[in-house]
């Protein structure tokens, strides 16, 4: 792989990340027109996010040093209340007593069906729709949710109105998105509106997520990297990381700016064009 190819597969995947219109539908594309075969490899997709949870952390600081440290509270006081249990001890603990605490249960539960469908279904999912004709058909689907987006009612909910509920359902809409050519942001953040969520809470939350989604399934594929590909390719591989995490920074920011304004629906008109040129692409061209 040379750096350029590198840059433009980390700057496809810094804008499609963030921006609603399905990260992993556009590298099919762009692997499709750039003539490359990435399959049988890992390392250079495990980059990529790698690049992007960086821009999610530099964007979300605060929140994840919040979810790291509520987190590790939350084992503690697990472990504090199994101790209480065995010991017959009187003393009154409470696992969410924050608004924090309850923010960080709430990432968690929303990443249950997350979890559960990228373990069980990815590869399934892998093997039979990371074809161009299906990507596209589900760009068209993805187009759809976010031409309706602008359209959801003003929600209010922030954390402490917000039920574990609404987190489980969001995560089903995330869930959702393993399939190539669906937004990940884009379904997790109208399942957040569809839930009344305030607009601005409503893409934090979808961004929190992110990270466990994304984090945890590049941990998963950490071991079936290839050391000596990143030796062979290890200039390209950090101009994608560094391309990515810059590009993707620069979306989130511009994706909240979007969101406030109602303007979903020009990713919508976008995402139509893109789902019906693969197709057209896949049946007449290739």
């Amino acid at each position: 792989m040379s750096i350029i190819q590198a840059i433009i597969l980390g700057i496809v995947q810094g804008i499609t990340e963030f921006l609603p219109i399905s990260s992993s539908g556009h590298l099919v594309i762009f692997q499709e027109i750039l003539g490359m075969d990435m399959d049988g490899t890992v390392t250079f997709e495990v980059i990529l996010h790698v690049g992007t949870l960086l821009a999610v952390i530099a964007v979300y600081f605060k929140d994840v040093i919040m979810l790291i440290r509520e987190g590790i509270g939350l084992v503690f006081d697990c472990i504090k209340l199994m101790v209480q249990t065995i010991t017959s001890s009187k003393e009154k603990i409470s696992l969410v007593r924050t608004e924090d605490r309850k923010l960080t249960v709430m990432v968690i539960v929303a990443s249950i069906p997350t979890a559960f469908a990228g373990l069980i279904l990815e590869d399934l999912l892998t093997a039979h729709l990371m074809q161009l004709f299906t990507v596209g058909i589900a760009l068209l689907v993805t187009a759809t949710i976010l031409l309706y987006t602008d359209k959801v009612g003003k929600g209010k909910k922030q954390v402490r109105k917000a039920t574990y509920g609404d987190a489980f359902i969001i995560g089903l809409f995330q869930s959702v998105a393993i399939t190539p050519g669906i937004t990940r942001s884009g379904s997790t953040i109208f399942g957040g509106l569809l839930r009344g969520f305030d607009k601005e809470f409503a893409i934090r939350f979808s961004f929190l997520c992110f990270l466990p989604a994304v984090g945890g399934a590049a941990l998963l594929k950490f071991f079936d990297l290839s050391m000596v590909d990143i030796q062979t390719n290890g200039a390209a591989y950090l101009s994608g990381l560094i391309a990515s995490a810059i590009v993707g920074f620069i979306c989130i920011k511009t994706l909240l700016v979007m969101l406030k304004k109602n303007k979903f629906h020009y990713f919508a008109y976008y995402c139509y064009a893109a789902g019906l040129a693969a197709i057209v692409w896949d049946l007449f061209v290739r």
